[in-house]
């Protein structure tokens, strides 16, 4: 009994769908790099309103005739151009998720697609909101006790980058923090947890919630409880989509 030979035409037809599935993945790549550039050339002209847009909770709050300082030469021309790129890729990322998306989709299964797609959109959506609860809420309810607890004789001028670095830490935290309900959704999803766990555990969540934002936020007791209850209130947001999106039949296929 000789040994089966391999067969050639089967190692051809592999190497033919990898190779089709990486020209694939460079045009989506492609797609969403275009995209990008041309929401950043769009946005450099006005590079520096955004900046200002951006300081508003800060300059608003600080003392009379206080201001934003530059420590280094090039400062005042990079960074308000490192803003436009934030900026763009914020304003791309649905673009560079469906592209994403569409390179992806086709190797999922039915049900993993019905899944799949509210919890894409959910993520973007709550990130967005992350970000905005930062801007809008936070951070002027902190830069005012910051400059309320600042020192007699210490004047409050932050540098343009040092300013820049501080807010964009704060929305990747605040964005990242309010997609409580989509990793709830995916523990639940792989059986890591369920809504009977889930409901046990509300405590613990609560806790580790209001240990988060501590570690987080500025120093202030305002801004922990600004991003610790709106984290409760996502917790209870992701146990109600468990209850609604995987239900136990579903969980048991």
């Amino acid at each position: 009994m000789t040994a089966r030979e391999p067969d050639p035409s089967a190692d051809d037809g592999l190497e033919a769908g990898l190779f089709s599935h990486l020209i694939e993945l460079r045009s989506r790549l492609l797609r969403a790099i275009v995209v990008l550039l041309l929401v950043l050339l769009a946005l450099v002209p006005v590079a520096n309103h955004l900046y200002a847009e951006l300081a508003k909770p800060l300059v608003d709050r600080m003392p009379q005739g206080a201001h934003l300082i530059a420590t280094e030469v090039a400062s005042p021309f990079v960074t308000p151009l490192k803003l436009a790129f934030f900026v763009a890729l914020f304003i791309s990322m649905p673009m560079i998720l469906y592209q994403l998306w569409a390179f992806v989709s086709p190797g999922l299964y039915k049900h993993e697609k019905r899944l799949a797609k509210p919890l894409l959109v959910a993520a973007l959506v709550l990130f967005y909101a992350g970000c905005a609860f930062a801007y809008f809420v936070v951070m002027p309810a902190a830069f005012k006790f910051l400059n309320a607890v600042t020192p007699d004789g210490v004047a409050m001028m932050t540098d343009i980058t040092h300013y820049l670095d501080f807010v964009m830490l704060m929305f990747f935290a605040f964005g990242l923090c309010f997609e409580v309900p989509v990793a709830v959704v995916i523990l639940a999803a792989i059986g890591v947890v369920d809504a009977e766990k889930l409901s046990k555990g509300r405590g613990y969540a609560i806790v580790g919630a209001f240990a988060i934002a501590a570690f987080i936020t500025p120093p202030d007791l305002l801004s922990m409880v600004m991003l610790a209850v709106p984290m409760c209130l996502l917790y209870e947001l992701g146990l109600l989509s468990v209850r609604f999106l995987l239900k136990p039949s579903a969980g048991r296929e």
